[in-house]
C-alpha cells in the first residue's frame, strides 16, 4: 500500500485506463497511482512504460476482493472509475458476468467512495443513449433502451444504472460525482478481438485478410483519439464545476464503417478486400445496432475549455505505427 495522497484508477491496466495512469504519473506533481484491474479483459503489458515507477502500485484483483479498499480510499484523492466489461463481443459472450461485474463491483466502489468522500470520476458510454435515432447526442436526451430479448442492451443498462447509483450516492452522501460518457475511444493497446472496429480493420488490412463490415456499413460513428479522451478526464478531474453532471467526450466527425474501411485500406496501401457481413453472421439472431452515433460536445468544451480533434487519417496513421 503507497504511503501519502494517492489516486485510485479501476481498470488502469486496460486500453484507456492505462494511457490515464501514464499521464497521471508523468505529472510534474504526480501523486502516487493505486490500480486495481482483475486483467479480466485488460492485461500487464499495458502498464510496461509505468511499471518501474515506485509512485505505481498495482493490484491485480477485483474490487470485491481487495478487503484493503477503505483503507486506500481513506488516503486517496481522487478515483477514475473505469473498470467495466468492454465489447459488444464480450458482453454477448458472457452477458449475465459482464453484468453482474458492472453492477456489482461499481456498487462497493461507489459505497466506499462515499463512506470516505473521495471524488469520483465514472467512465461511462454512449450505449446509454440506446436506440434514439437523434443526429446528435447531448447529455439531458431521454434515453430510448431496447427490450431484454436483446442482449446488446444489457450492457447500456449495467452502464445506465451505475450512473443512476453514483448520482444517487452524490446526492445522499454530498460526495463529488462527475459522469464521463465516451463515445468510441480509439488509439494503441486497443485490441479488435472484442469487437473494436477499428483495430480490427487494421490488424486485418496489415495482414493482408479482409476487412468485414457488419450490417450494409451505413452506420456511421466518430472516432476519438485515446490522447484526447485522457486529457479530457483529466480536465474534467481539475474542474470543480464538472461534478455533479454528466458529460459526453468523443469526435465529433461522422465516418460510415464502409467509408471507414476504405480509409484504413487507403492509409495502409492494403490490398484487403473489404467483405459485408450480416449482422446475424456476426453476432447472432436479434442484433441489433445504431445507424449513428455522434456526441455534442459543447458542454464539455464549456466546462473545460477543450474538445478532442485529431484527425481521423491522423490516429489511422499513429495505431499502425503502434
Amino acid at each position: 500500500m503507497p504511503e501519502g495522497p494517492h489516486v485510485i484508477v479501476t481498470g488502469g491496466a486496460g486500453f484507456i485506463g492505462s494511457h490515464l495512469v501514464e499521464r497521471l504519473l508523468a505529472a510534474p506533481d504526480s501523486p502516487r497511482v493505486t490500480v486495481i484491474d482483475d486483467l479480466s479483459t485488460g492485461c500487464e503489458e499495458n502498464l510496461l512504460a509505468a511499471a518501474g515507477n515506485p509512485r505505481l502500485h498495482f493490484v491485480r484483483r477485483k474490487i470485491s476482493e481487495c478487503v484493503e479498499l477503505d483503507a486506500w480510499m481513506e488516503g486517496a484523492s481522487f478515483v477514475y472509475h473505469l473498470a467495466a466489461a468492454v465489447g459488444v463481443v464480450y458482453v454477448l459472450q458472457r452477458t449475465s458476468a459482464s453484468l453482474h461485474n458492472n453492477l456489482r463491483e461499481s456498487e462497493i466502489l461507489l459505497a466506499s467512495a462515499a463512506r470516505h468522500r473521495v471524488p469520483v470520476l465514472l467512465a461511462s458510454s454512449s450505449e446509454v443513449y440506446g436506440k434514439s435515432r437523434r443526429d446528435t447526442f447531448s447529455e439531458d436526451d431521454d434515453l430510448v433502451i431496447g427490450p431484454p430479448t436483446i442482449r446488446r442492451w444489457s450492457y447500456a443498462c449495467s452502464k445506465l444504472m451505475v450512473e443512476f447509483l453514483a448520482l444517487s450516492l452524490a446526492n445522499e452522501s454530498g460526495v463529488s460525482v462527475a459522469i464521463a460518457r465516451l463515445f468510441n475511444t480509439v488509439g494503441p493497446r486497443q485490441t479488435g478481438k472484442y469487437g473494436m472496429v477499428l483495430p480490427r480493420f487494421i490488424e486485418a488490412a496489415l495482414s493482408g485478410e479482409p476487412l468485414r463490415v457488419f450490417g450494409d456499413g451505413r452506420q456511421s460513428r466518430c472516432f476519438c483519439w485515446v490522447g484526447d479522451v485522457v486529457e479530457a478526464l483529466v480536465r474534467l478531474q481539475s474542474y470543480p464545476a464538472a461534478h455533479g453532471t454528466i458529460v459526453n467526450i468523443g469526435g465529433t466527425t461522422p465516418i460510415s464503417i464502409l467509408e471507414l474501411a476504405r480509409l484504413v485500406k487507403q492509409r495502409l496501401n492494403a490490398r484487403s478486400e473489404i467483405v459485408l457481413v450480416p449482422y446475424d453472421k456476426a453476432y447472432g439472431e436479434g442484433f441489433e445496432d445504431l445507424p449513428h452515433r455522434r456526441p455534442d460536445v459543447s458542454r464539455l468544451l464549456r466546462l473545460t475549455g477543450f474538445k478532442p480533434e485529431t484527425p481521423l487519417e491522423e490516429i489511422i496513421d499513429r495505431m499502425t505505427r503502434g
